[in-house]
């Protein structure tokens, strides 16, 4: 009885070792686009607005660190970046920007996880519908750098402000 129950245990973990294997490239591909920065929430949340501001805005609650944009028309890219492909051209295509920006600390100093999350949908004939497809990760890996490099502008000026300030207090 004892070598069954063994037998079957050893089974059961070879065959979940094994399934790991055939689930990475899902784990992977899900995965969202996130940085993590060196600032408190307060200035990240005045970059993601300050970039989100070209997109149409449906949803933001600083306190939640939510913002939510309507669905917005991006046929032309698509098929701009298809053209060199095998897909036919899509009839209509559009996608939708949610975006989280979390509080936490890392090793005794405040830092802030932004993430984002895009809904790429097409239609490619009146019959078919929309379809939600997988994005490339290209726009949001765009925005996350563009806040980075506001928040870095950010720090550099209160740093400058800083030094001006000490400069002044030295000559007084």
């Amino acid at each position: 009885m004892f070598k069954k129950v063994s037998l079957l245990i050893l089974l059961v973990l070879i065959n979940s070792c094994a399934s790991y294997e055939k689930y990475r490239q899902i784990t992977e591909d899900f995965e969202l686009p996130s940085q993590l920065y060196k600032a408190d929430f307060n200035q990240t949340w005045q970059a993601v607005i300050q970039v989100m501001k070209r997109f149409d805005v449906v949803f933001y609650n600083q306190e939640a660190g939510k913002v939510k944009t309507r669905w917005m028309d991006n046929t032309l890219q698509v098929n701009f970046t298809d053209s060199f492909g095998s897909n036919d051209k899509v009839k209509a295509a559009e996608f939708k920007l949610m975006v989280n920006v979390a509080e936490g600390f890392s090793y005794g100093r405040k830092v802030t996880k932004v993430t984002i999350y895009k809904r790429q949908r097409v239609e490619k004939d009146f019959l078919q519908g929309w379809k939600e497809i997988p994005t490339d990760g290209i726009q949001e890996k765009t925005l996350l750098y563009r806040i980075g490099v506001l928040i870095k502008n950010d720090n550099k000026l209160k740093a400058i402000d800083k030094a001006r300030e000490q400069e002044q207090l030295e000559n007084f």
